[in-house]
């Protein structure tokens, strides 16, 4: 079924990285998502009002509140396919992490209401009526809601929105929820124990739990969530499979809202290359990255000499030095300034924002290791720590 509404209803279906696009399939999944949801509801709060159960009622109001948050998905995929202006000149792609922020907060807002619901029926316990209506009832909803969360959930990571995989993990509550409460019911008919009150608590507490975690989801990338390790070493590897490319490092990676993907990278090159010919080779990279991976890169050329035997030589013992303090850390842009007395090494070293030394601590430590095997040579490192803002992966 989701294959076909996708098919009938969006053109291009690929492209997920249009604008247009992604806004078709967010008009698709709330359209869908509100058709079902008060459908649902009707045909719960009707099944309540026939029962007496507070837990089936309080799960046609969960519905209507689903309703609802269709409405604000729907919207939040309009605003965030508006084109950029002068106040945002980076889009609005954002307001989709937005409303999916609103829908978690509404998740929470609906736990805590059934809550509050079942604590009544558990300290003033009424007998519900239950029949073979009310459970088929019951079953239909919980197959659609199956539907429902597959869908969304489809949807979702073929256009990467937390949006609709929040939407999706709603889904799935509501799923636990109504078979919870059709649990309750046969026990409760088959049986002198009364669990409507208790299950609709058991449902609230994880539909709690569960808006908590759909909210720290949706706030990370508001935030500035670190990029993935795959994106970085996708992105790493695909750069040295160019021509010249020596290394990269300093990779920041820049997240406004999906499709809106812009990064920055450091790249080592030969100084004696011709200096057009490593600029026509930076200009290929970055227009490459901009047509094929949606990501908007703009590239900082760090010369190397590659010239020197002696000064490539230095390098590789200085990077075993360093991997003797920590196979953590790594170093880029080394020069060698050799003097009468001493010779400056001068260097970055790239660390994890995550390792514990101190920048002061990490200059203590190389130097240390560098002079204690300078064979008789004295050497000053001239150190500048950069902290890394994406994932560190190790070759």
């Amino acid at each position: 079924m989701t294959s076909f509404l996708i098919r009938l209803f969006i053109r291009r279906r690929e492209d997920v990285q249009d604008a247009c696009v992604r806004l078709s399939y967010g008009n698709l999944a709330g359209i869908t998502g509100i058709v079902c949801n008060v459908l649902l509801c009707a045909i719960k709060f009707f099944t309540g009002l026939f029962t007496g159960s507070i837990s089936i009622t309080a799960d046609a109001v969960n519905n209507l509140s689903d309703a609802s948050s269709g409405v604000i998905t729907l919207l939040g995929f309009k605003l965030a396919g508006k084109p950029a202006d002068p106040e945002h000149p980076y889009g609005h792609a954002r307001m989709e992490y937005l409303a999916g922020l609103v829908v978690s907060f509404v998740i929470l807002l609906i736990g805590v209401q059934l809550a509050g619901e079942s604590v009544q029926k558990i300290l003033h316990p009424a007998a519900a009526t239950f029949g073979i209506v009310p459970a088929v009832m019951l079953v239909f909803s919980i197959l659609v809601k199956l539907w429902m969360a597959g869908f969304y959930r489809s949807i979702g990571k073929k256009i990467d929105s937390t949006t609709l995989l929040a939407a999706s993990a709603d889904s799935r509550n509501d799923v636990i929820s109504t078979g919870a409460v059709l649990l309750a019911l046969l026990i409760s008919a088959w049986t002198d124990l009364d669990l409507d009150g208790w299950m609709g608590m058991a449902v609230a507490l994880f539909i709690l739990y569960s808006g908590i975690g759909l909210i720290k989801d949706t706030l990370d990338p508001l935030l500035g969530r670190a990029p993935s390790e795959d994106l970085t070493q996708r992105v790493e590897e695909k750069i040295l499979s160019y021509e010249g490319i020596l290394g990269t490092h300093d990779l920041m990676v820049h997240d406004y809202g999906p499709g809106q993907c812009f990064a920055s990278v450091h790249v080592e090159m030969s100084a004696e290359m011709n200096v057009m010919r490593s600029h026509d080779i930076i200009d290929t990279i970055e227009r490459d990255f901009h047509e094929q991976d949606h990501i908007h890169l703009v590239i900082h050329y760090d010369p190397i000499e590659t010239g020197s035997e002696a000064v490539g030589t230095m390098r590789q013992w200085v990077t075993e030095r360093v991997h003797a303090v920590s196979p953590l850390l790594s170093i880029h842009d080394f020069r060698m300034v050799k003097g009468e007395l001493h010779t400056n090494l001068i260097f970055d070293v790239a660390a994890p924002s995550s390792y514990e030394s101190t920048d002061a601590e990490i200059k203590q430590q190389i130097q240390r290791s560098v002079q204690e095997n300078a064979n008789g040579e004295t050497y000053y490192c001239v150190i500048t720590v950069d902290r890394s803002y994406a994932p560190y992966h190790q070759d």
